[in-house]
């Protein structure tokens, strides 16, 4: 599994103009589930999310956590995060788990932060998204719970 993680001052989705997911101050997660993913994967990344200092602290330094500084998630599913991009010109998606597997493992990862007492907005699985946002930093790391 691999997480975009992107510490935002607001971010939002939406599908055919409608916003599905909106958050100020927190992070934007791009969430990719590829096919040997499991529950193992959703709770390493949760886990590491959950306690991760990347928010500023009083003295401008990098050591605060999402609950620290009352922050907020939302959630978009991106299935090309897992693309093989090797070989040719056009990328592989054959790593990414199938739909419904995807789903549930993203369902699984959005409600296992719920569970963490964070605020969690997502985006519509499976749909054509526009996602807009405002970098804080900018500030981006990208987390593969097979690392």
């Amino acid at each position: 599994m691999i997480a975009v993680l992107q510490r935002v001052s607001s971010a939002s989705v939406s599908v055919e103009n409608n916003i599905v997911g909106k958050i100020q101050h927190g992070l934007l997660i791009l969430l990719g589930v590829y096919e040997n993913d499991e529950l193992l994967d959703v709770e390493f990344l949760v886990n590491k999310i959950n306690g991760f200092r990347i928010f500023q602290d009083e003295n401008g330094n990098m050591n605060t956590s999402i609950h620290e500084v009352n922050g907020s998630i939302l959630v978009v599913s991106q299935f090309t995060l897992c693309a093989d991009w090797k070989k040719g010109r056009r990328p592989s998606f054959i790593r990414a788990a199938i739909p419904a597997k995807a789903e549930k493992l993203y369902l699984e990862f959005s409600n296992l932060l719920k569970t963490k007492g964070l605020h969690v907005e997502n985006g519509k699985f499976g749909a054509m998204m526009d996602v807009t946002l405002t970098n804080d930093g900018p500030v981006t790391f990208i987390l593969d719970s097979k690392d």
